[in-house]
């Protein structure tokens, strides 16, 4: 059995709908669980609904409605079909949630509300499917993966998630379901980190020990840095999974940092590949080469916040500093992606990503000396050369820079 994995990209309009389709045709339609992600920019529009709703007390799904009505029409040749009114029966269960919802916890309501890009994208490529006589059973994912209830980035209950995966899944037909979305002991939904359809992939390989994964994107595979930012970028044939998980944890945004764990425990290989080229090979994680070919990789983060601590009276900064530190990074979900410490300050940069580093800079100074960068670059090279460096370097401030045996780390100001 095989894992398919298709990002928003890959099914935006109508004709990434048909493309997705053509693949499976191509690649064969049985012995398949095709993971799909909410469509094109659906994810960034569910979070202003939920914006709008906390800030001016609104439902406005209207954008929504039409943008999947856009991609509903050119598919079905008319109204009648059923696709509709499930897609609108949806629409009014987000609607309803939000008119009876009394949860002032915001990330307990963006769970419940962001999941139904997926739950809409899966209806309509199970109909079109259907309509096109490819046989598929449509699975919704909440009453498979269990997770606690750490609403936006869930921890996954591994045990009851494989039982439940293996009690749905029949080894030799086609499955439709959605990545990134999960449930609580109580099945109130439970997201598992943004872009975390990839995880969801890896989650369905792992239970059903199947032969591989492939992820569908809009580039060839894994380049060593993304062509979008970096100019002359090279296609990575094969990557170790230890290389991967490098890059993922470096924040290489071509996969989901937990997606790679789960995979090697079981030896799977996870493929890399085209959805506009089927037959190209990709790029290959596997237990094989480190890196083919071997050459630095670059990766990077921006929107960050650099933070710099020192003790009020100028005493060395020792573990209990730090650990009280850690505590507080805990507390207000601020991820660390690069840690510097001398005798006397303490450097970590951070992503805002919950946006609450202004509430912890505040907590912070009540102890410590504190000065802070905000919207700072993060770059990381592995497998460094000099001259990789002097082209990152050119034209930046550099506010710190950290090196190990193969691995630069470089914090700028543009």
């Amino acid at each position: 059995m095989k894992i398919f994995k298709f990002g928003g990209a890959s099914v935006k309009d109508a004709d990434g709908v048909r493309n997705l389709a053509s693949v499976l045709q191509k690649t064969g339609i049985s012995n398949k669980v095709v993971i799909i992600s909410a469509m094109g920019k659906t994810t960034n529009a569910l979070e202003k609904v939920i914006e709008i709703y906390f800030s001016e007390n609104k439902i406005d799904t209207e954008y929504l409605k039409t943008y999947h009505t856009a991609i509903l029409n050119p598919l079905f040749e008319n109204t009648s079909h059923p696709v509709y009114a499930k897609v609108n029966l949806l629409f009014h269960e987000l609607e309803s949630f939000l008119q009876r919802n009394k949860s002032p916890n915001y990330d307990y309501v963006y769970d419940q509300v962001i999941s139904f890009g997926e739950l809409i994208s899966t209806t309509i490529i199970s109909a079109y499917l259907e309509k096109n006589e490819v046989q598929n059973t449509w699975l919704d994912a909440r009453n498979l993966v269990k997770t606690d209830h750490t609403y936006r980035d869930a921890k996954v209950n591994w045990d009851s998630t494989c039982e439940n995966i293996n009690k749905a899944v029949e080894k030799s037909k086609l499955y439709i379901t959605q990545g990134f979305i999960a449930s609580d002991a109580n099945n109130f939904t439970t997201t598992l980190g943004r872009e975390g359809s990839d995880y969801s992939a890896a989650i369905f390989a792992y239970c059903l020990k199947v032969e591989d994964v492939t992820i569908w994107k809009d580039v060839d595979g894994v380049f060593n840095g993304d062509p979008r930012v970096f100019e002359n970028t090279t296609l990575l044939n094969e990557v170790s999974y230890s290389e991967a998980i490098e890059l993922a944890f470096y924040g290489a945004s071509i996969i989901h940092p937990k997606t790679l764990q789960p995979l090697q425990k079981r030896e799977i290989p996870l493929f890399v590949k085209s959805f506009f080229h089927p037959e190209n090979a990709g790029t290959i994680v596997s237990n094989g080469q480190k890196i083919n070919p071997h050459i630095p990789c670059f990766i990077v983060k921006k929107n960050l916040v650099l933070l710099s601590l020192s003790a009020l009276d100028f005493s060395f900064f020792v573990e209990e500093n730090i650990s009280e530190v850690f505590a507080l990074l805990h507390k207000y979900q601020v991820k660390v992606d690069l840690i510097q410490n001398s005798a006397i300050s303490f450097s970590v940069c951070v992503d805002n990503r919950f946006n609450q580093v202004d509430q912890l800079i505040n907590h912070l100074r009540g102890k410590f000396r504190v000065s802070f960068n905000k919207n700072v670059s993060l770059y990381t090279i592995r497998h460094f050369t000099e001259s990789a460096i002097n082209q990152i370097e050119k034209d930046k401030e550099v506010l710190l820079k950290q090196l190990t045996r193969e691995t630069v780390q470089l914090v700028t100001r543009e």
